[in-house]
């Protein structure tokens, strides 16, 4: 369904709501405004002066629905146990509910700009099948600025919807940590398979472990901090002061850094890749397929690649020539040799990458046909 009247439900990806059924109550509720016109917000009852969130002052707290009259930035604590004294303002759950016409005649009256972006970006997208694939450079171009600030602050009907049921907004460490069952010692643990932990007079630490082999990880003498360790960058904070994160990511930025080199697992429209290991002349990847999906037909300038399949049937072009490819079996792509790697069965396909070149960018790549409409697209398989 599409069009002017077509109802949009915004969600954050992370948010825990584990009442489902409160959660579809109040969603139907919020439809009932956003079909009238309105732009709905999710308002969640605060427990405490929180200062990690941004604030909707109403006339009173209560279950009605009601108009929403201002939004305010994250508080100091100061300023947040004020709100929370007043029993007027609810936290900004960032959830909304309005039409696609609605939400539209808002951009166009508060943020053109926005809206104009968006329509560029939309004009020079490529469909195929039920997926859009968007322009990176006209993506790029969209302004940086949340819907808050472009639309909500500003728009004069916005209703806000009282949450009546459990959230949790899983957007900071320790509250990830809030959503994992605790061991006796108020220990929480996100770990990866083959990871093995010890904890010796630890308590109220979350430890958050990725990695492609087998670690052990210990703890000694240490309260309530947060561990984060991943294949390329390693985070240790106390919990208190998990706020101040966004501090790494600006200080990284000032360096014209990225907070990554290496991303665990990256995704595509075919499946996904992660790089094992890389060092001068030569990079290791896990790449995976989904059945019935294909990378796109491509050379590099300036690597070669080995591909062993480890798990599954692919079939491997080089050149002209194609090649019926299982598990234990090797392919070699030279430098500037076209080639493409297709999933042909009905389970994932798992291969080891080795790249071998003088530069390993992912921007190496001059794909000749793509069926994901990614040919003018130079970064990613």
């Amino acid at each position: 369904m599409h069009g002017p009247e077509t109802i949009m439900l915004v969600l954050p990806a992370d948010h825990l709501i584990p009442d489902t059924e409160a959660f579809v109550a109040c969603a139907l509720e919020a439809v009932h405004h956003a079909q009238k016109g309105e732009l709905v917000v999710f308002g969640i009852r605060p427990t405490n002066p929180e200062t990690g969130f941004g604030y909707i002052e109403v006339a009173q707290l209560g279950p009605q629905t009601q108009a929403a009259l201002r939004f305010v930035e994250k508080p100091d604590q100061q300023t947040a146990q004020e709100y929370l004294a007043t029993g007027r303002y609810y936290w900004n759950s960032g959830m909304f509910c309005f039409s696609a016409g609605a939400i539209l005649q808002a951009l166009r009256e508060h943020s053109p700009e926005v809206l104009q972006a968006a329509e560029h970006t939309w004009g020079h997208a490529s469909t195929h099948g039920d997926a859009s694939c968007f322009d990176a450079q006209a993506f790029a171009q969209l302004p940086d600025i949340s819907i808050d600030y472009a639309v909500m602050e500003r728009a004069r009907n916005v209703t806000l919807v009282p949450a009546k049921f459990g959230w949790s907004d899983v957007g900071s460490w320790p509250a990830v940590a809030q959503a994992i069952p605790p061991d006796p010692s108020g220990n929480t643990l996100n770990c990866a398979r083959g990871t093995e932990y010890i904890g010796v007079d630890t308590s109220g630490t979350h430890v958050h472990v990725e990695s492609h082999g087998p670690k052990i990880v210990a703890t000694v003498g240490i309260r309530d901090l947060v561990i984060v360790d991943t294949p390329d960058a390693l985070l240790v904070t106390h919990k208190d002061a998990a706020q101040k994160v966004k501090s790494v990511v600006d200080a990284l930025k000032a360096r014209q850094q990225s907070c990554t080199q290496l991303p665990a697992i990256v995704h595509r429209p075919w499946g996904t890749y992660a790089t094992l290991k890389e060092e001068t002349g030569y990079k290791v990847k896990r790449i995976t397929v989904r059945s019935g999906q294909s990378l796109s037909l491509q050379y590099h300038h300036q690597r070669a690649e080995h591909w062993v399949v480890v798990q599954g049937t692919a079939i491997v072009q080089i050149g002209d020539l194609e090649h019926l490819t299982v598990p234990g079996q090797y392919r070699y792509i030279p430098l500037k040799e076209k080639h493409r790697l297709t999933n042909i069965g009905d389970d994932e396909l798992v291969l080891i990458e080795v790249q071998c070149g003088s530069y390993l960018g992912e921007d190496d790549i001059v794909r000749l046909a793509d069926k994901y409409g990614r040919t003018e697209l130079p970064a990613g398989k």
